[in-house]
């Protein structure tokens, strides 16, 4: 992986003249998609295991007013985000922050926009007992879920040594969302040889991606994203990563690299959904951003003709698989 990114900055730092044609072969290999989903060795794969987790995901048991789940502000419908700019939390007012997808979180070595969790379980925990999110408490939900015999006896057979609890819990969660992985899309096809999977429009837009529009500066990988933190140069008062890390050089007003597959479903963008399409916010990045001390270097201003803004949005469409249904797991009583 060192070698690829090494390669893909190599192009675009001396290869992304006016002159300079994109190795569109080597590129492809930058974003093929992975053939295994990684699981940490403390809390391997099982199926159970993740069915349970689905169950917990879909429970509204697990807030405090018993009302809200993690699947409110993560709905399959909507890319495992929602559309809107905050989702509503148990003060019954929007967040702060866009719900960002778990898509691809097995990928992810830190979570949230300012990147405060080290592991999918540590982001489990963080809404789950969040009081304007779901304002759970977890004596509580143990004691709730011990008394539902079929979440107690699974508990029993999956961890013999604990039952319920609410380490047991977060584990089962995070696998189930290791498994919510952002199923084939055009572009894999075209990676993997279809030449007509994608539109020329679509090709050429990745070209630019790459290219004269210096998106993979930032968005590299089979998730489209770096996993780092950038300023962005979007207006807000939000201090982002450096809200928890005020001595991390750049870190104000930076936020986690999103990754970009199915975002079709995905709008409106950014961290408190401030661009209202596809259309919205590759717009504000061509311009630049505002200006200040913190705006990552990565971020310029970039002149694109309205036939290469239109090619852009072709590719970034063409990230998106087919809309597959997420079937409800039944809950126990």
């Amino acid at each position: 992986m060192k070698l690829k990114l090494f390669a893909l900055a190599a192009f675009l730092l001396g290869g992304a003249g006016a002159a300079a044609e994109p190795d569109i072969a080597a590129l492809k290999a930058l974003y093929r998609r992975p053939a295994s989903i990684p699981f940490p060795e403390n809390a391997p794969y099982s199926p159970q295991l993740a069915t349970l987790g689905k169950m917990l995901f879909f429970d509204p048991r697990l807030s405090g007013m018993q009302n809200l789940s993690c699947a409110s502000c993560h709905n399959p419908s909507f890319g495992f985000e929602v559309p809107v700019p905050g989702a509503i939390g148990a003060t019954n007012t929007p967040l702060a922050r866009k719900a960002p997808t778990i898509l691809n979180a097995a990928w992810m070595p830190v979570l949230f926009w300012d990147g405060r969790a080290p592991s999918l379980e540590a982001q489990a925990q963080g809404p789950i007992t969040a009081a304007v999110e779901m304002n759970g408490k977890f004596p509580e939900i143990v004691a709730r879920l011990k008394a539902i015999p079929d979440y107690d006896a699974q508990f029993r057979r999956l961890f013999p040594e604990t039952g319920v609890s609410r380490e047991a819990l977060l584990t089962a969660v995070a696998t189930y969302e290791r498994t919510v992985v952002a199923g084939w899309a055009p572009f894999d096809r075209w990676v993997e040889g279809n030449e007509d999977a994608i539109s020329p429009e679509a090709k050429r837009g990745f070209a630019l991606f790459a290219g004269k529009a210096r998106c993979a500066s930032c968005h590299t990988g089979w998730n489209f994203t770096d996993n780092r933190f950038h300023d962005l140069g979007i207006p807000t008062r939000d201090p982002g990563r450096g809200g928890i890390a005020p001595d991390e050089p750049g870190a104000r007003h930076a936020f986690k690299t999103p990754g970009l597959r199915n975002l079709t479903y995905r709008a409106p963008f950014g961290h408190a959904g401030q661009f209202a399409d596809l259309d919205a916010i590759l717009t504000f990045y061509e311009g630049g951003g505002v200006e200040r001390p913190s705006k990552s270097p990565l971020m310029r201003a970039v002149a694109l003709s309205s036939p290469e803004h239109q090619d852009l949005l072709a590719f970034l469409r063409s990230l998106t698989a087919e809309q597959t249904e997420t079937a409800l797991p039944n809950l126990p009583n």
